[in-house]
């Protein structure tokens, strides 16, 4: 398995974790992935490690309150954050990551994540 890097603008806040070489990427169309061009890369929480930076990182919470958005407090590129959908992994921001090859785009309906919620884990699970 290979070993991704990446960072935030600015470089203040880098992390690495391992994944496929081929790695999923899930596009959502909520309101605030959709304005900021987000795209999704599910990492397990063993498999992440902040390198630098996480005092750089700040919190931002809409909607139920439940999902951890982190930006960096320098640029305001947002890199990772704590997905209400895979609480026990992290969203990392493809866009944010070096050497990234992507095996196939995931569309989301987050405008309407409640009723889509469970056909996503389907998917991102394998069944």
């Amino acid at each position: 398995m290979p070993t991704y890097r990446g960072g935030c603008h600015c470089g203040a806040v880098r992390f690495e974790f391992d994944g496929p070489d081929l790695v999923d990427v899930t596009d959502c169309n909520c309101s605030l992935c959709a304005m900021t061009a987000y795209e999704h890369v599910f990492v397990p929480d063993a498999d992440l490690r902040v390198l630098s930076g996480r005092d750089h990182l700040t919190s931002y919470r809409f909607g139920t309150q439940t999902a951890e958005h982190l930006f960096c407090q320098t640029c305001g590129i947002k890199p990772l954050y704590r997905p209400r959908s895979h609480p026990e992994a992290w969203s990392v921001n493809a866009r944010c990551v070096e050497g990234l090859t992507i095996a196939q785009r995931i569309a989301f309906d987050g405008q309407n994540w409640d009723e889509n919620i469970t056909g996503l884990r389907a998917t991102l699970d394998g069944d």
